[in-house]
């Protein structure tokens, strides 16, 4: 039961904390210490210190979104490949067997993206 105590403990800080990082700027802004001036200049849309041209809501390209999503998979294939690789001496052939599974996984998802023109530039 001790442990559930310490749970909600960290449960309760955990809000608290949350909660007082919220409430710190406005706090903040009231008591006069955060200074807080708008202007029509200041909430003006600017691209690298300068108006912008055209319109400010660009759509992107689809291709930037499959090159994202594979980047993400190979940072999730490190996640799992680098406790896998550390641990491969202490484990048995029933290890190594599942990492190899993991990693042909990957490898015919990438081909398959590859093959289908998904990491081209065009």
């Amino acid at each position: 039961m001790q442990d559930y105590g310490y749970l909600a403990l960290f449960l309760l800080v955990s809000i608290a904390f949350a909660v007082f990082m919220l409430a710190l700027p406005l706090l903040l802004r009231k008591l006069g210490i955060s200074p807080y001036k708008p202007s029509k200049v200041k909430s003006s849309t600017v691209e690298c210190g300068l108006e912008t041209t055209g319109r400010s809501w660009v759509q992107f390209n689809p291709r930037y979104y499959f090159f994202a999503l594979v980047a993400v998979a190979l940072d999730v294939m490190l996640i799992f490949i680098l406790p896998w690789a550390l641990g491969i001496q202490e484990a048995g052939w029933q290890f190594f067997l599942g990492g190899a599974i993991f990693v042909a996984i990957l490898l015919i998802a990438y081909i398959y993206a590859w093959r289908k023109g998904a990491l081209q530039w065009k």
